[in-house]
């Protein structure tokens, strides 16, 4: 059996969260380096996407760096309220806007 991840963004790590697809991809969404990657299994920055809307993913299609981008600054909105400041998450996650 898998790792057992968790997202902020769903319950159901089975399903697209925006397509409702079970044809699903487990997105870390900050993983410039496997520490980003722990992180992200840390905070539940994860998310399950379809293939064509996961970014790092070989059948990306036109909508993932929207998604990619939507997803980033969820995280960082998510970290601030519940984790840290501005400075904790840009060293966490070496992240620019």
């Amino acid at each position: 059996m898998g790792k057992q991840l968790w997202s902020i963004f769903t319950s159901n790590m089975d399903e697209c969260i925006f397509s409702g697809s079970c044809d699903v991809e487990r997105h870390h969404v900050f993983s410039h380096t496997s520490n980003e990657r722990k992180l992200c299994e840390k905070y539940g920055f994860t998310a399950p996407l379809r293939p064509d809307l996961h970014p790092n993913g070989v059948h990306r299609g036109k909508g993932a760096a929207e998604v990619d981008k939507w997803l980033r600054k969820k995280c960082r909105d998510y970290y601030l309220e519940h984790y840290g400041d501005e400075e904790a998450f840009r060293r966490e996650f070496f992240y620019s806007s």
